[in-house]
């Protein structure tokens, strides 16, 4: 069971209210993704991927072929030091460790988010519609 697994089933489960950093991270990878986002939502993540050379890497992800990973440096590159440091603040997890946790996360949470290969029209929608989404509620 990979990491997004494991917080997706930590937030279907989250009776007490309490969030773990996987489930927090989840949240902010979900909010970089959202169109109300702070960076433009999957369009705008786009954008930085193509301006940091690793537009083939993120396109691989929302196309419907095998998923290109990431490092972590280049997730560095192309989210940039301040985004991840805030990352850092709103997970609790060290710059490191969330920079680590959520390159291995993105990969498959853009595929999930992108099944017929390209972005919808009319994005991906907020960051709740987002997490209904993933915990099998109707936004």
């Amino acid at each position: 069971m990979g990491l997004l697994d494991n917080a997706m089933d930590m937030l279907r489960n989250n009776q007490s209210g309490m969030m773990g950093s996987k489930t927090r991270l989840l949240q902010t990878a979900l909010s970089l993704l959202a169109d109300n986002g702070q960076i433009g939502g999957l369009r705008g993540l786009v954008d930085r991927f193509e301006e940091a050379g690793l537009g083939n890497v993120i396109h691989s992800w929302i196309g419907t072929g095998e998923n290109v990973p990431i490092t972590d440096e280049q997730l560095r590159q192309a989210l940039g030091e301040g985004e991840l440091q805030e990352i850092s603040e709103e997970t609790g997890l060290s710059t490191d460790d969330a920079t680590h946790r959520l390159s291995e996360m993105l990969p498959d949470l853009v595929d999930k988010l992108t099944p017929a290969g390209h972005i919808p029209q009319g994005g991906l929608g907020n960051v709740s519609n987002l997490l209904n989404h993933f915990i099998g509620r109707s936004p």
